[in-house]
This record gives structure tokens, C-alpha cells and sequence, in this order.
């Protein structure tokens, strides 16, 4: 995912999240840690519960994609942040380029909060040198008031039917949208193959006649007012629109999903390790990590906060409930090295053909 996008959240908090990212957008020198984090992706008074907790003080900066944020950690070799969330393929380039600490599980009790398939993940088995913080699918978000019959299919969106067409959305970054693609061409998610991904191309520049557009930030509100019917979706956004009208519906292909995965990351750089550990201990913690799941809508790894979620909540977002040995029977989005210029030049090229 070296050039993927990961947008995050207009949250159902958006205005509490605004808030947070003007006040917060520029580091104050005197913070015992600087996190940087996704706009939303934490409570908002999470640092001044964690300094009532610990006596550390931190500041959150916020980045908006993946890309921006390691751009701003290559340039400057980490220095200048302590905790970094990012998307595990770019913990796995981080981890490569000497850039992050290892996880001194010693220091961090709460890790036996995560469910033990949270510890075997395969960009990090055992944990080395990140630590999950939400994981999810991405699949089909669809009017079910609207729609004449169940997506089951990749190819109900990618060759949809005439009432549909002019009413779908896909994703419209890297590993996402060719991640449908090579889905529904029975390919892994992680396919380096030319040909193979050629294919993919071709099928995706047919499907491209079809949309109504490229959307990774506003596709549920198309869904809300009607004006997209199916469209592909990470879970917990599809929640948002679930949220807004209940006859919005979710699905998983027949051919399966990517398993995505939210990290936080330690900076070698970071001078301050030992607080380190404590704030990743703190977001450990049963009732902040279900803070999370109740308010980002995600699934997180961690098994007593998953536990407490109350079942009103549950009920009103069925994918929350997946259980996790099904979850990660899907394949684990991953860094793809040299490859990423591929996806990159693919992308492009389905996005300018006529």
C-alpha cells in the first residue's frame, strides 16, 4: 500500500473532529509525545485522560493519508514524532527503511487484550514492530429499499445491471480499487503479476463506463440521498451511511474482501520510549479501545473491549459482529515494493481512458 490513500473519517463527530484538528494541527514543544494520527481516530480528550492516568503529557497531529504522513517521517528519519498510526503496509516499508522501534511487549500489558489471530498477523507475526488498532473489510454498501436484488458478486458492481448503472461508486485509491479487480478475477490482492494485472486493467476500465464516480470520502452520503445505489466500501464507512438510514446494507462478496489492518508504530527516533509504551498500553485498554469501536464504527482487536460493545449497538451494524476467525481468513492487504509503481501507473491509465 506504498501509494495508496487511506482517508479517514467525516466522522459522525465531525464537528468535535474539525475542532480537534485546528487546535491540534501543530506541535506544541513542550508535549511530553507527539502522536500523529488520522482526523477522529482517537476520543478527543484521550492525551488529557492518558496524562491523568500517567503524568505524561502528549499532543496529537493530525495527517490526513498515509502518503502525507510518511513523506513527513522519511524526510526527517522519524524524528520530531513518537507514535505514528498508519495502515500495516506502510508499517511494513517503515520497518524496512530502520525507521521504527521494536515493541517491548514487556511494557505493554495490555497487548494480551488482542485476540490471539491479532498476534499472528502476517505483516507482523508476533507483533515486532506494530500493534493493530482497528482491521475491517472492504465490500459492497447498497440500498436495500432500491436495489431489485442482493449484490452477492464483485461483478454485480463492476458489469452492473442497467438500473444500476450511473449509480455506483468504487474506491478511488491504488490497492482498493485494483483490490475489486483482482478479486473479482479470483487474483490475490497482493497480484505483482503483469498479466494478471492487465487483466485487471481491462476490467476495470469497462467497469469505469459504468459509474458514477470515483469516491473515497463521500460515497456513503450518495448512498444516503439516493443518488449512488451500490457502492464499494470499507465496513465502518458503510456504518456512517447504516447510521443515517437503516435500509443501507452491507455485503461481502461471494469472491471475498482484502483483511485491512490500522497500526501503531513506534519512532526509533522518539526520545521518550518508556512513554511510549505506556500511551500504546493506555490505547490498549478495554474501554478506550471500545471507544473506538463505538465511535469510528471499525472493529478492533481487542477482545474485552469487542466483548463490552453493548448489543443495541451490535444489532444496528451486523458487520461489527463478524467473528474474527472468519475476518482473517481474508487476505492481508501487504507492501508490495517495487510493484507499487505498477499499481500506481494501472491506476492512472484506468482513470484517463476514455
Amino acid at each position: 500500500m506504498t501509494a495508496s490513500t487511506r482517508l479517514r473519517h467525516p466522522l459522525k463527530i465531525s464537528s468535535v473532529a474539525l475542532g480537534l484538528a485546528l487546535a491540534l494541527s501543530a506541535p506544541a514543544a513542550a508535549a511530553d509525545l507527539v502522536i500523529s494520527n488520522w482526523d477522529g481516530y482517537m476520543a478527543p480528550d484521550a492525551m488529557a485522560a492518558f496524562k491523568a492516568a500517567t503524568g505524561v503529557s502528549g499532543e496529537v497531529v493530525v495527517h490526513a493519508t498515509n502518503e502525507e504522513i510518511m513523506g513527513k517521517l522519511v524526510a526527517s528519519g522519524g524524528k520530531g514524532y513518537d507514535v505514528v498510526f498508519v495502515s500495516s503496509p506502510f508499517a511494513e516499508v517503515l520497518n524496512k527503511l530502520g525507521l521504527i522501534e521494536a515493541i517491548d511487549h514487556a511494557k505493554i500489558p495490555n497487548l494480551a487484550n488482542l485476540y490471539p489471530e491479532a498476534t499472528k498477523l502476517p505483516h507482523d507475526a508476533g507483533n515486532n514492530f506494530s500493534v493493530p488498532y482497528t482491521w475491517g473489510t472492504t465490500g459492497l454498501c447498497y440500498r436495500s429499499d432500491l436495489v431489485k436484488t442482493e449484490p452477492a458478486s464483485w461483478n454485480d458492481l463492476l458489469a452492473p445491471s442497467d438500473d444500476l448503472k450511473g449509480k455506483t461508486t468504487m474506491l478511488a485509491t491504488d490497492r482498493w480499487l485494483l483490490a475489486a479487480g483482482q478479486l473479482a478475477k479470483g487474483y490475490s490482492v497482493n497480484e505483482t503479476d503483469p498479466a494478471k494485472l492487465a487483466e485487471v486493467k481491462d476490467l476495470l476500465i469497462s467497469a469505469k463506463k459504468t459509474l458514477l464516480a470515483y469516491d473515497d470520502t463521500t460515497f456513503y452520503s450518495k448512498l444516503v440521498s439516493g443518488e449512488a445505489l451500490m457502492v464499494q466500501a470499507w465496513d465502518g464507512w458503510c456504518n456512517y451511511g447504516i447510521a443515517e438510514k437503516p435500509e443501507i446494507k452491507y455485503v461481502i462478496p461471494k469472491e471475498g474482501s482484502d483483511l485491512w489492518v490500522d497500526t501503531m508504530v513506534v519512532m526509533k527516533a522518539s526520545a521518550n520510549k518508556d512513554a511510549v509504551f505506556q500511551f500504546i498500553n493506555f490505547m490498549l485498554d478495554a474501554k478506550n479501545h471500545a471507544w473506538a469501536a463505538q465511535n469510528i464504527d471499525y472493529k478492533v482487536p481487542n477482545k474485552p473491549a469487542m466483548e463490552s460493545l453493548p448489543a443495541d449497538f451490535l444489532a444496528k451494524f451486523p458487520n461489527m459482529s463478524m467473528p474474527v476467525a472468519e475476518l482473517v481468513k481474508f487476505e492481508q492487504l501487504r507492501d508490495v515494493g517495487d510493484a507499487q509503481r505498477d499499481y500506481s501507473k494501472i491506476v492512472s491509465e484506468i482513470k484517463a481512458a476514455q
